[in-house]
């Protein structure tokens, strides 16, 4: 599987997912099924890649609002026509609001409720075990994957969010160790304590949370190795 990662000004996990899917999943040009790509935002070329990945930052210095400015990138318009056409997209955080921004997920992200920055291990849940990227986590398992954001307040409206919840759009809900959802569990104050959401397509995805910090067994957790098995287990089978 191609893998595109896109680089914006401000990016600054965009090495770290870059080394899990090269190093740890084995995504290498040297092997014949893998290869991650770097993508610069002023490219306008996807490369032909089977699926692109916005990763976490802080594009354009976060100015405006987070992802305001990056949804305008010119790699952006090939993102989203990628998407529109069945492209598999994941965003993780600044590439969650990025997707946001651009219309390719539902709702906002808002400021945190504690108007703090929140960098700390969280706890999230899979809602369902039939997308892209949550085929291969284990039933009601906590994932202990760590957040990083001052702008990870999921909001939509009463009625985006009961279509959503009936046609399997939440993707995560922060939780506590055991896998209650509780507010007390919740670090931002994310309506429903949702952590990740896909599209109606269930082809383009986002979380808060960064399972690339979370995926090498050296860093003493690899809770967020679930995520990209699943993505490979998928789209190799």
């Amino acid at each position: 599987m191609k893998f595109g990662v896109v680089i914006f000004p401000g990016s600054n996990c965009d090495q770290d997912m870059i080394y899990v899917l090269r190093k740890i999943m084995g995504q290498q040009v040297s092997v014949p099924s893998g290869e991650v790509v770097e993508l610069w935002h002023k490219e306008r070329s996807l490369q032909k890649c089977d699926m692109i990945i916005l990763p976490g930052g802080f594009s354009y210095g976060d100015y405006l609002r987070s992802g305001a400015i990056a949804r305008f990138s010119p790699i952006m318009e090939k993102v989203i026509e990628f998407a529109d056409k069945g492209g598999h997209v994941f965003g993780v955080c600044n590439g969650f609001q990025i997707l946001c921004e651009a219309g390719l997920l539902p709702g906002a992200l808002l400021h945190n409720t504690e108007r703090k920055f929140a960098c700390k291990n969280v706890f999230v849940k899979a809602q369902n075990n039939d997308t892209l990227i949550t085929s291969s986590i284990p039933k009601d398992k906590a994932l202990k994957i760590p957040i990083a954001h001052g702008e990870g307040n999921y909001f939509n409206d009463t009625e985006s969010l009961k279509k959503m919840n009936e046609n399997g759009q939440i993707l995560f809900r922060y939780c506590d160790e055991k896998g209650n959802i509780t507010p007390e569990s919740n670090p931002n104050g994310s309506i429903e304590n949702i952590a990740g959401v896909c599209n109606a397509g269930k082809n383009v995805f986002g979380m808060m949370p960064h399972p690339e910090r979370a995926s090498d067994a050296e860093l003493g957790n690899t809770d967020g190795k679930f995520l990209f098995e699943s993505i490979l287990s998928l789209v190799q089978a």
